[in-house]
């Protein structure tokens, strides 16, 4: 089994930052892509962003670029998101997410384990 655990979540106004940490435990793996989903309230869980298990190949929704970055340290099993000029169209429990297969989908079915959430709400 592999237990994730995000932190960072808050309440913040519109234009701010928040980070985001998801940090993996349990199973030992390697090769497998970490990500980022959202689920406002009323709406299906979206897909915000993934990494590669390398670090060299990131995606991302477009209502995010330009505004997150998603990283990871493999050695702390642990992935980041950056959120930077947030909206209040943001606010959504945002999930971590790990895929098994390297493939950066954005296909909610295709990401193996999933953490609690983490709420982030932007006000106006």
């Amino acid at each position: 089994q592999v237990q994730l655990v995000e932190s960072g979540g808050g309440l913040v106004q519109a234009g701010g930052s928040l980070r985001l940490s998801c940090a993996a435990s349990g199973r030992t793996f390697s090769d497998y892509s970490m990500g980022w989903f959202r689920q406002a309230p009323g709406k299906e869980r979206e897909f915000v962003a993934a990494i590669s298990w390398s670090g060299g190949d990131t995606d991302y929704v477009d209502s995010v670029k330009g505004r997150f970055t998603i990283t990871r340290d493999n050695a702390k099993n642990t992935v980041y998101l950056q959120m930077n000029s947030l909206e209040p169209e943001d606010t959504a429990v945002y999930y971590c997410t790990v895929e098994l297969c390297d493939n950066l989908s954005d296909l909610e079915d295709d990401w193996d384990y999933w953490g609690q959430g983490t709420q982030v709400t932007v006000s106006s």
